[in-house]
């Protein structure tokens, strides 16, 4: 019988595990230090340091396609290897001290000089395997960003600082922590650490002040710098006042440095982030952060349907880009986007829950049109609902009576006319809470998900039913796990394990269906770039034509920009950003279209005449009405308000109910009824 083939990874594991006896042969030997026998064993501990160095560097080139067979858990194997051979390169580097000839150790310009020169070797050797790993990372990453840059950074700061001497990178404890398995480093709050090395699944090798080592979550540290020789120069400030003027240079760049540093210090100290405090204490799993997208609605308008359903203007700036109407019908020209299609958010599944002391206010999932560096489209955003005894499970547009809100129904449409070849879309699930303790609103991102729309060869992908698995971290982060402590301790080999730790993976589940063709002329009637829901089309359709009409039809010139009387123009785009009032038009237009002939139902004109008296009559009122709450988003209290006040049936809106005496409304302003064309339209 042939033997077995024996792979790249095995090979290497074989070797170190040959290294590893002889190492450990070797401190035996130095646990009983003989003279004749000191200088052959120093020389022995230098020989196997480089074999280490070397094994290390052939397993960083090896990759899963080496392999002449399939290895279940390439990756974890691989990681756990580099860990083994970390620990011998330390354990041969400290035996290397212990066993150096005194005669080197007695000349201090000679062993400085040969340290030294060590050292850029080996900064060398570091610096070319970080770049051969950075090649490796770019091939098999989709998404690479500045943070990733940062992150390689501060591994190489921590190298070249360790090595020259004159700054050391620290990280202070955010929290305790108290090792449960074996190698773990136990660690009090704001106690200064080491790191020796930081690996990709959150757990980093760090030594406190006794020498100890072990790993420690990334989560419970915080970086920052002392530089220890603006702590010696600052000693010496006060000596001579006169001093030559390359010293006084000298003085002044140490010392601009420490006020940095202690800068540095402080903020890790005073300006602890929130999502970090969450982290120490546990009221949030591995994988968390900040939400991007919340923080980007939260910014302003520029990410909200309310900017993109506006026309947008040519290069001239004397023309619309995607606004054009049809001579012949005098209807709104349809335009193709490259992208166009309808998806169904159906399910999230194996979502981890907050921990205890945050109460969650909203559940939901956000998407946009992503390119991999950046939004391309507005964030649109789904609520998720959930079983009490189920809360990993997340679910969309649950049935009930009536009319389903556009906040929970799952059914959106997506347009993009973008040319870039990774053009995808981002969904970022997320919780809205509330600390019990203080009471500090908050937004999570509990992971993201991006599926490209095309592939290498530009062919868009086939719609169907995707299973997108959730990253923890940002996208613009490496991948996170969402469950740091399954990658520590390594994942199972067996397949059918597999296929059962393949149902603990965090999932979206999203149907892409092919849009039909009455849909189809619907989506061409909007915006080149654009994302909503699917029950919305057809009031986006009929509001871009009653704009046409005022822009391309009505204007004295197509140079004219004064202002425009019309009250619909002006404040429809803020409806689009208030959920329950969209609703709330949707309601009054299906009851009013209820009424209408087959034939009227697809004339234009009658539907604009329509439009404008139903929105006139039931939303306008209530958008600059003064008893109504200003929205605030995932507050059960405001929201019950406004819903109160919107299907009241004492609410029922007429010309009496708008003069009375009884019904209050804002302040008047002119833009409520005027359209600003320069200020509205995207430039």
């Amino acid at each position: 019988m042939p033997l077995k083939k024996r792979g790249p990874l095995q090979t290497v594991q074989r070797e170190t595990d040959v290294i590893k006896r002889k190492v450990d042969a070797l401190v035996q030997q130095a646990a009983q230090p003989d003279a004749s026998d000191c200088t052959e064993a120093f020389e022995r501990c230098k020989e196997l340091k480089l074999a280490v160095e070397e094994i290390t560097k052939t397993l960083k080139k090896l990759s899963k396609a080496d392999e002449p067979a399939p290895v279940g858990n390439y990756d974890q194997c691989k990681r756990d290897e580099e860990k083994r051979l970390l620990s011998l390169n330390e354990r041969l580097q400290s035996l290397a001290l212990q066993l150096k000839p005194q005669d080197e150790i007695a000349g201090p310009s000679s062993s400085q000089t040969e340290q030294k020169s060590d050292e850029e070797n080996s900064d060398e050797k570091d610096e070319s395997s970080e770049d051969e790993d950075t090649e490796e990372e770019e091939a098999h990453d989709d998404y690479e960003n500045d943070d990733d840059d940062a992150d390689s950074d501060d591994e190489d700061t921590d190298i070249g600082q360790t090595a020259t001497g004159q700054e050391t990178v620290s990280y202070v404890a955010l929290s305790a922590f108290t090792g449960e398995e074996e190698g773990d480093l136990s660690i009090q709050k704001g106690e200064v650490l080491k790191v020796i090395s930081k690996n990709k699944d959150g757990w980093w090798l760090a030594q406190n002040s006794n020498g100890q080592k072990g790993l420690v979550p990334k989560t419970f540290l915080k970086m920052y710098l002392i530089s220890q020789s603006s702590q010696k120069d600052s000693e010496r400030e006060n000596e001579d006042e006169e001093e030559e003027s390359e010293e006084e240079q000298e003085e002044s760049d140490i010392k601009s440095r420490k006020t940095s540093n202690w800068n540095t210090v402080r903020k890790a100290v005073t300006e602890i982030d929130a999502t970090d405090v969450l982290s120490a204490m546990g009221a949030i799993p591995p994988g968390f952060r900040p939400s991007n997208l919340s923080r980007h609605l939260e910014e302003g308008t520029s990410y909200r349907a309310s900017h993109f359903i506006q026309p947008k203007l040519s290069q001239s700036q004397l023309s619309f880009q995607d606004l054009h109407m049809d001579p012949d019908t005098g209807k709104v020209h349809g335009r193709p986007s490259r992208v166009s299609l309808t998806l169904t958010l159906w399910s999230c599944r194996m979502i981890p829950p907050p921990g205890v002391g945050l109460q969650v206010l909203s559940r939901h999932v956000r998407l946009c049109a992503f390119n991999g560096t950046q939004v391309l489209s507005n964030i649109h955003t789904v609520r998720a609902t959930y079983n009490f005894k189920s809360q990993k499970t997340w679910s969309f547009s649950p049935r009930m009576t009536g009319m389903l809100p556009c906040l929970l129904d799952g059914d959106c449409f997506l347009r993009c006319d973008s040319e870039s070849p990774d053009l995808g879309i981002l969904f970022e699930l997320g919780v809205t809470y509330i600390r019990n303790s203080t009471g500090e609103r908050g937004d999570l991102s509990c992971g993201w998900a991006f599926l490209k729309l095309f592939d290498e060869s530009g062919a868009p992908i086939t719609l169907r039913t995707q299973e997108l698995t959730i990253h923890g971290g940002t996208p613009f982060e490496r991948d996170t796990d969402m469950d740091t402590t399954s990658t520590k301790r390594g994942y199972p080999t067996g397949v059918f394990q597999q296929m059962l730790l393949s149902r603990k993976i965090p999932k979206l589940v999203v149907k892409f269906k092919s849009v039909n063709s009455r849909t189809r002329v619907l989506l061409n009637l909007l915006p080149d770039t654009i994302v909503g829901s699917l029950s919305t089309v057809h009031l986006l359709a009929t509001y871009r034509q009653i704009l046409a009409d005022a822009l391309l039809l009505d204007r004295v010139t197509m140079c004219n920009a004064d202002l425009i009387c019309s009250s619909v123009l002006a404040s429809f785009p803020d409806v689009l950003d208030q959920p329950d009032l969209m609703d709330a038009f949707r309601k009054s237009w299906t009851e009013s279209e209820s009424h209408l002939r087959r034939s009227d139902k697809r004339d234009i004109n009658v539907l604009k005449q329509m439009f404008v008296s139903v929105y006139m009559g039931s939303v306008f009122p209530l958008l600059y009405s003064a008893e109504m709450p200003t929205p605030c988003w995932a507050n059960e209290e405001v929201e019950s308000q406004r819903a109160r006040i919107i299907y009241s049936p004492s609410q029922k809106i007429s010309v009496d109910t708008m003069l009375s005496s009884q019904c209050s409304h804002q302040a008047f302003d002119i833009t409520q009824v005027t359209y600003d064309l320069i200020s509205r339209a995207q430039h």
